[in-house]
């Protein structure tokens, strides 16, 4: 959530940017609320200080009955006061963790997905003398793909993945642990996007798949309505993304600065409800229920924030030139980077077979707004403690790029070439 000191001292600021990200709050309301909050906290005290005074001066001795009623009086305005101090504060806190994140200077200003901007298109497209196909129909006639029996067993949007493509997703896994855990690698990509900070490599984490209500909330990543599935007997959600049971690693935690940064590569089955995209990406395995994920989290200083969003996009950027395949690096609109990020960047790949751009990556930057709600602390060298910096970032949606290789990587008798990087991860295999 937004610092309410912020939001007092910036409150036409916080009203328009809130309402260029398409969020309609009522800040005047917000800060009734506050007032009245504080009102009755600086109350609240002066009777507990008058009590204590009470208390102090009978100290050893008994009270007489003017002391006696007087404490009553007191304990009694005190309980009146904090009654009506816990329904104000619940108030606004809920107004509160309404008010979005505040966009970044240089994100552009839209009102829907259309106003985000195509920044730079990076690669050659694939030559083919062939009629291309898409991914479902390469991967059905492999026998590798079964959505006939996964619907059988599960329903819609599941599927049996087998196989090669198996062995692919796996490969796929490995090569991005290697290049994220080799401190080179990292050192490289900073000095060549003019980054200033560490060169640290990433630590693999298999994360939970499934988190409580509270955290889950805290992380402003929770979407009940469009995306997240809850066990119904338990106070538990199924993870949305390994970004979800990553972020809320430390909540109510303070770090050390000298820990930071902390970057960590999580791997996770996610499962998405996909409400609202009836007829969208039915066919393949772009948009299903269940998906693997290979996602970048890192908890950074203020200073470091913005840098470590930048590498994460130099990463996406890197991961996707080494498999030799066209992208767009779209830069999010103000509408479209979503409540808690600050900026937020995609990479759309090329599909051959479909003939457009797909997301397959994203890349979000957070500030301290995640941290806030789930009191993620750092201690810094000097002393002072602030809220740590958020960062997560696609490394491998593994469906959609196992999707994006096999529709670049087609060959016109129904094979795929198995991309030079990955080789070696497949057993000197040429082709699937």
């Amino acid at each position: 959530m937004l610092d309410i000191q912020f939001i007092r001292e910036n409150r036409e600021i916080v009203r328009v940017k809130a309402k260029q990200k398409g969020y309609d709050i009522d800040i005047d309301q917000l800060l009734g609320f506050d007032s009245k909050r504080r009102e009755l906290l600086t109350a609240a005290e002066e009777l507990r200080r008058k009590r204590n005074e009470i208390n102090e001066s009978t100290k050893g001795q008994r009270p007489n009955d003017e002391q006696i009623s007087k404490g009553r009086e007191l304990k009694e305005q005190l309980a009146n006061l904090e009654h009506q101090l816990s329904s104000v504060d619940q108030e606004f806190q809920i107004l509160l963790k309404q008010v979005p994140n505040m966009p970044a200077e240089d994100v552009p200003i839209g009102d829907s997905e259309e106003q985000n901007v195509i920044a730079k298109t990076v690669g050659e497209a694939h030559k083919y003398d062939y009629e291309v196909k898409p991914h479902w129909e390469i991967l059905k006639n492999l026998d590798m793909m079964d959505k006939e029996r996964a619907a059988k067993i599960s329903g819609s949007r599941f599927v049996y993945l087998k196989g090669d493509i198996v062995r692919l997703q796996f490969a796929l896994i490995q090569y991005v642990m290697d290049k994220l855990g080799d401190q080179k690698v990292i050192q490289k990509l900073i000095d060549d996007n003019g980054l200033k900070i560490s060169s640290k490599p990433f630590s693999p984490v298999i994360p939970p798949a499934m988190l409580r209500t509270e955290p889950y909330v805290a992380s402003a990543r929770l979407d009940a309505e469009a995306v997240t599935y809850k066990l119904e007997n338990d106070d538990l959600w199924l993870n949305a993304s390994a970004e979800h049971t990553l972020c809320t690693m430390y909540w109510n935690e303070t770090l050390q600065e000298d820990q930071l940064p902390i970057r960590y590569l999580g791997y996770s089955p996610s499962f998405r409800r996909e409400a609202g995209t009836y007829g969208k990406d039915t066919e393949g395995i772009i948009r299903l229920h269940q998906f693997d994920k290979l996602e970048m989290e890192v908890f950074s200083t203020t200073e470091t924030g913005l840098d470590e969003h930048k590498l994460l996009i130099a990463i996406q950027e890197y991961l996707v030139q080494q498999l030799k395949i066209q992208y767009q690096y779209i830069q999010k609109c103000t509408f479209d980077i979503g409540k808690p990020n600050a900026r937020g960047v995609d990479i759309n790949c090329w599909f051959p077979g479909q003939k457009r751009y797909i997301e397959t990556h994203t890349a979000d930057y957070m500030t301290d707004y995640q941290a806030r709600d789930l009191n993620t602390r750092v201690k810094k060298k000097d002393g002072s403690i602030e809220f740590v910096h958020t960062n997560d970032a696609t490394a491998f949606a593994l469906g959609r790029i196992l999707a994006t290789i096999v529709e670049n990587y087609q060959d016109k008798d129904g094979s795929i070439w198995i991309p030079e990087i990955l080789k070696s991860y497949m057993g000197g295999k040429e082709k699937l």
